[in-house]
């Protein structure tokens, strides 16, 4: 979602002229947080997830699943219980990009005890039918990466037609009515990040070959107003897409946790980053972009492209003109540099940064490592500011800083903690694509949180260089990751590093199934690490089965036995009756899956192939009393 402040927003031209102002005012903010909790200790764990659903209009009798854009006003409704009681909801909504978009965590963060990973999968379940109830009856909220028909004739409701020749995205496809219109930041993003870069935005997906998809493939964009400079752009065999929503409009999952300190917090970022990918490939769902299926299962460099406001000089693609720099890659992009004192031999990859903020950060006592993260931050322009935000007491807040910190999407954020707050510092974890039911969601979430606990109370080491995360990150969004790539994974993570050996000998390829099951006498897996760590906790009888319910989920899908959900859906799709082997998304295969969608996460309809056998668990919606008072 990102920093949401009151206000009305500045023109681009205005923005550009006070980006400095803001960079150079939120790195003081920054370094006055710093000095303040830079030795603060003792927090304990709290973690919550970030759901994203989408908001669905069912025509029964067309046969037609079109976006609804509500959200506005949905969300009207569901944040009146946080207006009367703030600390007393179970779960927060909040916008997202897309105008049929809303986004939830849990009301208050779970902590430490084991029976926590008992309630996530209820809350979520909550969540899910607190926004129904505000839903017109032939509306549903479903989790759904991407609307399979996104950027199609007569795709939202009400239905809005595209102007490519002026407003905000200015796309061939999209219209901007589908823009959440509740906040300016998501329009004033769209807008200003196509002006700085001076042209659209350009996501070129390849498109599955099936039998009937011509060769090579290629659309006539002119018939849509295209005044060549699409045409110009698209590639051959590609999907075509031209603007931000057509990213940022997909929907994730995220995990966000509390660590006990700021080192603590840098080694978890470090060592869930090359963990990254391999999540990636295990929750992919998301095959079809503009209606067409397509050769890639992942959204992560849909959305890369989408938010890319870098110059043509700044790509390489011109000369640089005064105040540019070649940039490498877009703001929204895989994590670049490791943090802790462990990882700093594995930053591999040219690090570009500020080189005036790192020597500022240096001089007010912020190490190397953690000053060249922020100047690397800061390398990017602000790009969204409203009135309210200009002047600002850089003793007491840092919303300078959440605006360059907030439009920097990477895959792991490292989160400092806000400015008069009892929140420590705390780690993201941002790669997954959203799944169907709350069950796939919840386990996703326990599983996460699991590892992290491992990755610290075994002191795992998972560290292999930047390069070879970011080789994985690619491979992560390839068609069937799961079964048919291998990833650059470290061979030995239980114990320290064998000096006599080159870091090149530390890591090898293996298969995901292999990372998460392990292979024996090759690696330990991370699956059997975590089982084993459960076995050491006192962990209540209910919660165990929870848990146990979740983790096979996940081996499964890992060893190719259950499929992802993007192959899933490629199945649908392929074997749709209504499917002409041209990769084509019809509006009655769209219909279609979405109505069994719907039916599977509603539980009226089972999908062994995708979840196997047993999909419920032991979920309360509270922690039992007898759990609370036993550790008073």
């Amino acid at each position: 979602m990102g920093l949401l402040t009151e206000g009305e927003p500045l023109s681009w031209e205005e923005t550009k002229k006070l980006s400095e102002h803001v960079k150079k005012h939120g790195i003081i903010q920054f370094i006055n947080l710093y000095k303040k909790l830079r030795d603060r200790q003792g927090d304990v764990l709290k973690w919550g997830d970030e759901v994203e659903y989408m908001i669905i209009k069912f025509d029964d009798n067309n046969k037609t699943a079109k976006l609804s854009l509500r959200s506005d006003e949905i969300l009207a409704k569901l944040n009146e219980k946080e207006e009367a009681d703030p600390s007393g909801v179970k779960c927060l909504w909040r916008p997202e990009f897309g105008a049929y978009m809303i986004e939830s965590t849990p009301g208050q963060p779970y902590g430490g005890l084991s029976a926590h990973f008992n309630i996530v999968e209820a809350n979520m379940k909550y969540r899910r039918q607190e926004a129904m109830e505000q839903l017109q009856p032939n509306e549903r909220i479903i989790t759904f990466t991407n609307f399979l028909r996104l950027g199609c004739p007569n795709s939202t409701d009400p239905t809005s037609k595209p102007t490519p020749n002026s407003g905000y995205q200015r796309s061939l496809f999209l219209s901007d009515d589908a823009v959440f219109p509740g906040h300016p930041r998501f329009k004033t993003l769209a807008t200003n990040i196509r002006q700085r870069r001076g042209e659209k935005v350009i996501i070129n997906v390849p498109i599955y070959k099936d039998e009937n998809v011509p060769s090579p493939f290629r659309e006539d964009l002119r018939a849509l107003g295209d005044d060549g400079s699409s045409e110009k752009v698209a590639k051959d065999d590609h999907v075509y897409m031209d603007a931000m929503g057509f990213g940022m409009g997909c929907c994730c999952l995220q995990v966000t946790f509390q660590a006990s300190n700021i080192q603590e917090a840098r080694t978890l970022y470090d060592q869930l980053t090359p963990f990254c990918p391999i999540m990636l490939a295990l929750t992919a769902a998301c095959p079809v972009y503009r209606g067409h299926l397509t050769d890639i299962d992942g959204r992560w460099f849909v959305i890369s492209n989408s938010v890319d406001c870098r110059t043509r000089g700044e790509r390489g693609l011109e000369p640089l003109k005064e105040n540019e720099r070649k940039i490498r890659t877009s703001r929204y992009g895989a994590v670049e540099s490791y943090l802790s004192e462990q990882g700093a031999k594995y930053n591999d990859v040219p690090l570009l940064y500020d080189e005036e903020v790192f020597k500022q950060l240096l001089d007010n006592g912020i190490d190397r490592l953690l000053a060249q993260h922020v100047a690397h931050l800061f390398i990017r322009d602000c790009v969204c500011l409203m009135s309210t935000q200009l002047d600002q007491d850089d003793e007491v807040d840092t919303n300078h800083f959440e605006n360059i910190q907030s439009t920097n999407w990477q895959s792991m954020r490292f989160k400092p903690p806000p400015p008069n707050s009892s929140i420590g510092w705390r780690v993201e974890f941002r790669p997954c694509d959203v799944q169907l039911t709350d069950f796939e969601n919840a386990a996703l979430v326990c599983f996460i949180v699991l590892l992290s606990r491992v990755i610290l109370s075994y002191n795992l080491n998972l560290l292999i260089p930047i390069s070879k995360v970011e080789e994985n990150m690619t491979r992560g969004v390839k068609r069937d990751a799961v079964n048919t790539e291998k990833f650059w994974f470290r061979k030995d993570i239980t114990s320290t590093a064998d000096k006599s050996q080159s870091i090149e000998e530390e890591y090898g390829e293996f298969t995901v199934n292999e990372i998460i099951n392990g292979k024996d006498g090759v690696f330990v897996g991370l699956m059997p690490l975590i089982v084993s760590y459960l076995n050491n906790m006192n962990i209540d009888a209910d919660t165990h089965c929870t848990v146990q319910r979740y983790l096979k989920l996940i081996q499964k899908r890992a060893a190719g036995k259950l499929m992802t959900t993007a192959s899933w859906l490629r199945k649908q799709i392929t074997t749709h009756p209504d499917y002409k082997k041209d990769a084509k998304i019809t509006e009655q295969i769209n219909y279609d899956i979405l109505k069994k969608v719907y039916d599977i996460q509603t539980g009226v309809q089972s999908c062994p192939e995708l979840l196997g056998f047993c999909t419920t668990s032991k979920t309360t919606e509270s922690v039992p009393t007898a759990i609370v008072n036993a550790i008073k």
